[in-house]
């Protein structure tokens, strides 16, 4: 089984070489390491590849995928919200992922409790907890709010991006055309809402309250005004998409320096670019492999330095003399 763990580098009591006339030596050895658990974090914009890059982690290293988007954890609008398949998950062990009721609140905190019970519950099988999502409020609840959570476990940050703003804008509009014929608008249809009200759970998710108009008014218009005001609605669910995808790209760069730490960035344009088996050779020499061998050395860097003997800590001793004195530094 593999062991996942990782040691932090933490205060210890400092021994000290105490002298007549009170001469304090600095301590002879570094301060011990304790061990932390790790959990690797998958971010990015939408539409960069983040479930797919977890799911690729997690058939290389044994790992389960915790989802950290906010519309995600809600049930219903599949097609909408871009959960991945039964078929795509590839037997991933998937958690909150369609869990909560699609009107109930759910929010930060929630997410950060639900996240700590379950990123546990993986430790303990001796399995990598990789979490994915683009919800940087609920990752910065979990690991810069979370004291416990920060003691426990130590994070590797893997960031998916594509340099070009416009092969981004690209491919969203695609996949929204995708989620069209995956039957979006009747998926849609169920979450209508008369009143108008798109503030609660689910309906808050792009690509509900853009539909209003043309739910409100297809038993009116005929199919030409029908035609016209459903290319409106796809439209905006697409600009409102790639304004998302910014605003998330914004609050990446405000958590990196909020944590304060590393993040490992992975430009994944080129697979944008390229088509078919070419796009699946790029994403694999650019984002796939490079990731594994990163979380690889993250998880194993602790091997490293086990493997190397410590010396016993010294103790406080009285000495009296000069050639003890420099007995005692040799």
């Amino acid at each position: 089984m593999m062991r996942i763990s990782f040691s932090a580098a933490c205060k210890q009591p400092q021994p000290l070489v105490n002298f007549p006339g009170g001469i304090n030596m600095e301590p002879l050895f570094p301060p011990l390491r304790l061990q932390k658990e790790k959990v690797v974090v998958v971010m990015g914009a939408t539409g960069t590849g983040k479930s797919k890059l977890s799911i690729d982690l997690a058939t290389r290293i044994p790992a389960e995928i915790i989802n950290s988007d906010k519309m995600q954890v809600f049930k219903g609008l599949d097609i909408v919200t871009n959960k991945v398949t039964e078929e795509e998950c590839l037997g991933v062990p998937h958690h909150l992922l369609s869990v909560v009721g699609p009107y109930d609140h759910f929010s930060a905190s929630d997410f950060r409790h639900h996240a700590t019970t379950a990123v546990d519950a993986i430790t303990r099988r001796g399995r990598l907890p990789i979490i994915a999502g683009g919800s940087n409020s609920y990752i910065k609840a979990l690991v810069h709010d979370d004291i416990d959570f920060q003691e426990k476990y130590e994070c590797c940050f893997l960031w998916v991006d594509v340099s070009l703003p416009s092969v981004l804008d690209s491919f969203v509009s695609k996949r929204v055309d995708q989620m069209l014929k995956a039957g979006l608008v009747d998926e849609v249809r169920e979450f209508f809402d008369p009143n108008g009200d798109y503030t609660l759970g689910i309906k808050r998710a792009i690509g509900v309250p853009e539909m209003d108009e043309y739910f409100r008014n297809e038993l009116i218009y005929d199919d030409e005004k029908k035609a016209k005001i459903l290319d409106e609605a796809i439209e905006k669910i697409k600009e409102n998409t790639c304004k998302l995808a910014r605003r998330q790209l914004q609050n990446i760069r405000r958590l990196k320096n909020q944590l304060g730490c590393h993040m490992h960035r992975l430009d994944a344009t080129d697979a944008f670019l390229k088509r078919g088996t070419e796009a699946e050779e790029a994403w694999e020499n650019l984002v796939a492999k490079p990731s594994t061998l990163i979380v690889n050395q993250f998880l194993y860097e602790d091997d490293l330095i086990s493997s190397i003997p410590m010396p016993p800590p010294p103790t406080s001793v009285s000495i009296s003399s000069a050639a003890a004195v420099s007995t005692a530094i040799h």
